[in-house]
């Protein structure tokens, strides 16, 4: 691809939200640091490019049913998160938890982790994933007051965290 500047070849590609609009640019690496793309603290491109009347390529972006919801600890709200594109703190996550979840399925695959594993880690990401599915399953069949399958989990369960605990 081609820098939106200049005839460059285009190693910086960068995505914000403007307006509640998401904006796509093309910049090779010297364009990037001139327009200060590359330094953090002072990522104010939408303003910067904006100023100088650059066409960037609208894609709409749905409206959230959370944008009202404040983050307790540092007080970003989800609509800032649309405008900035990143979170205020760790506390956000959380806060914003559902709704971040529900826009990652929709641009992944899903939501869990299926890449590579290193190497020794291969067996207790196994025992995590099998001790996940137990607990879910417990879950279920105390909902459903199943005790006798939730009794046998429980053992299963209980099981592979002595398991974990002789390992470490």
């Amino acid at each position: 691809m081609q820098c939106n500047f200049c005839d460059s070849k285009a190693t910086v590609f960068l995505t914000q939200l403007i307006d509640g609009e998401m904006k796509k640019m093309c910049l090779c690496e010297q364009c990037a640091q001139e327009k200060g793309v590359t330094d953090p603290a002072g990522f104010a491109l939408g303003d910067s490019l904006i100023g100088e009347g650059f066409p960037l390529e609208a894609v709409p972006v749905a409206g959230s049913a959370d944008e009202g919801v404040t983050c307790p600890v540092c007080g970003f709200t989800f609509k800032k998160f649309q405008q900035v594109g990143r979170l205020g703190c760790s506390e956000c996550y959380e806060t914003f938890g559902s709704e971040i979840s529900r826009r990652l399925k929709g641009m992944h695959k899903g939501t869990t982790h299926l890449g590579r594993v290193p190497e020794g880690l291969v067996e207790e990401h196994a025992r995590q994933q099998r001790l996940d599915q137990l607990r879910s399953r417990l879950d279920a069949s105390i909902a459903a007051e199943n005790y006798e399958e939730a009794a046998g989990l429980r053992d299963e369960i209980q099981e592979l965290e002595t398991i974990e605990v002789a390992q470490t």
